[in-house]
């Protein structure tokens, strides 16, 4: 069995123990031994990345971009291999490994080429004779505990703007999902970026990533996970006087309008709730369909669900994998029954599944349910899920659509299907999201622009693109006299 070690200011350290990686189509094949860290794991992280932040910080950008170019350059290279780890360790079908694998690389790049596209101002005093010099420099060593449903594009898009405006960086990875990540700290460890710049601690988020949130040599903690979690660190960083940026949940709304066209909006919601096995943080989980659609599209999509093949991730023609977990597939038959015993009607799938390759392995797979007959008020409406579980809301027409979407905690995603330019345009300017998709899913943004949410859903500055730069650099204003 290989054992895979945390990288800390270089070197690869022995964990205090080490967990099973579990493969969740075959609960027999265990894919490797990850490092679990401990406290004293984080102080010795925390102390390579100050030590190496003030050389780092003030490093020439073209050496800065150079080594961002080349972890991107050997990712894309690699993106089958490291497409079918991803697809081996969480479930998600090999093509979407391979596609998420390949954002990875095109954020580093992206980041490579932001080095070199850093700006300040020099604008008039309102003093005769001095001059102001408005600039950004990075914010110190920056703590990223990222989750288990993303298992390296969020390590990128946090990992890499942190690297390219200066910062030193100790990634802890979500405990289920450490393949990956560790694959991206040996990419990173080659390509030349000194001892300390980067470290990886792996192990239990109550462990490891509380010893980074009161770690008082971190400057920030950049977070995405769940709502309670995320809340705590919050809290912890507002005491301490850390920066903070949180992702966390979402019940994202799925509008069907009567004029839509039917066959892209039931493709679309087909693609939005159930592909990835609905665990993604910008998955529709409420289709809230007006009423003259309504029947039809219940039908049409009921339709479509049963040609949805659940089976081994890796396997040819499966559609879509396991759940991540014995704990998440739990979750997410515990949900069905709750909109059940709430007047909810299943009208498609919802139970446990054999694999549908015919292996006789043993996984966490679930057929997707559709849940119809159901109110805005129910929990399965007002929760977050994080499995391919959807409700359907009938409405009366758009005003009541918009106001049952923009009604929840929450604020991430949001999807209208129609083919007015009216309810468009309205849609995409009172809907209460950070993100809307008009006539297309709900999941799946681009890399070069910014990625976040209202509500309860983020906290702090946006992530991704140019908008990165917000949470990892500090503005500084100074001031000469000529």
């Amino acid at each position: 069995m290989t054992m895979h070690n945390n990288l800390i200011n270089g070197q690869w350290v022995a964990g205090k123990s080490y967990a099973p990686n579990l493969n969740p189509s075959d609960l027999s094949d265990v894919i490797g031994e990850y490092a679990q860290g401990d406290a004293s794991d984080v102080e010795a992280a925390v102390a390579a990345a100050t030590a190496a932040f003030p050389a780092w910080s003030v490093s020439g950008i073209q050496a800065r971009s150079d080594a961002l170019d080349k972890i991107g350059s050997e990712i894309l290279a690699r993106k089958e291999e490291l497409g079918d780890l991803l697809a081996h360790e969480e479930g998600k079908t090999r093509a979407e490994g391979i596609g998420e694998v390949a954002r990875a690389g095109q954020i580093f790049k992206f980041f490579a080429g932001e080095c070199l596209r850093l700006s300040g101002e020099t604008v008039p005093s309102v003093r005769p004779g001095i001059g102001v010099e408005i600039t950004r420099e990075p914010i110190g060593v920056v703590g990223l505990i990222t989750p288990w449903n993303f298992p390296i594009a969020i390590p990128a898009w946090k990992i890499a703007p942190a690297l390219a405006f200066g910062n030193c960086v100790v990634l802890k990875p979500a405990d289920l999902v450490p393949g990956s990540a560790w694959a991206l700290a040996d990419i990173i460890h080659r390509s030349g970026i000194p001892a300390g710049v980067f470290n990886l601690v792996m192990g239990r988020g109550r462990v490891i990533g509380e010893a980074l949130v009161q770690h008082p040599g971190i400057a920030a903690i950049s977070f995405t996970g769940s709502v309670g979690v995320g809340r705590g660190i919050a809290a912890a960083c507002v005491a301490s006087g850390k920066k903070v940026q949180l992702e966390m949940g979402g019940k994202n709304p799925q509008v069907v309008l009567d004029d839509a066209d039917l066959n892209q909006a039931v493709e679309l919601s087909a693609q939005s709730c159930f592909y990835s096995t609905g665990q993604r943080c910008t998955a529709s989980s409420r289709l809230i369909v007006t009423d003259k659609i309504y029947p039809a599209f219940v039908e049409a999509l009921q339709e479509r669900m049963a040609k949805i093949k659940v089976g081994d991730a890796r396997a040819a023609g499966t559609d879509i994998g396991p759940v991540v977990s014995q704990a998440q597939l739990e979750q997410d038959l515990s949900y069905v029954e709750i909109a059940k015993a709430e007047g909810a009607r299943l009208a498609s799938g919802g139970g446990r599944v054999a694999c549908h390759t015919g292996s006789g392995k043993e996984g966490f797979f679930m057929q997707p349910a559709l849940l119809v007959d159901t109110e805005a008020g129910m929990r399965i409406n007002r929760e977050e899920v994080f499995g391919p579980v959807a409700s359907v809301i009938r409405v009366s027409g758009y005003e009541e659509a918009l106001a049952v979407a923009n009604d929840t905690e929450f604020g991430l995603s949001a999807g209208l299907a129609t083919t007015s330019l009216k309810y468009a345009t309205h849609f995409k300017r009172h809907s209460q999201a950070g993100m809307v998709m008009v006539n297309l899913p709900t999941a799946g943004v681009d890399y070069h622009v910014p990625f976040g949410g209202r509500k309860g859903s983020s906290y702090g500055p946006r992530e991704q693109g140019r908008y990165a730069q917000e949470f990892y650099t500090t503005v500084k204003t100074a001031y000469t006299l000529a």
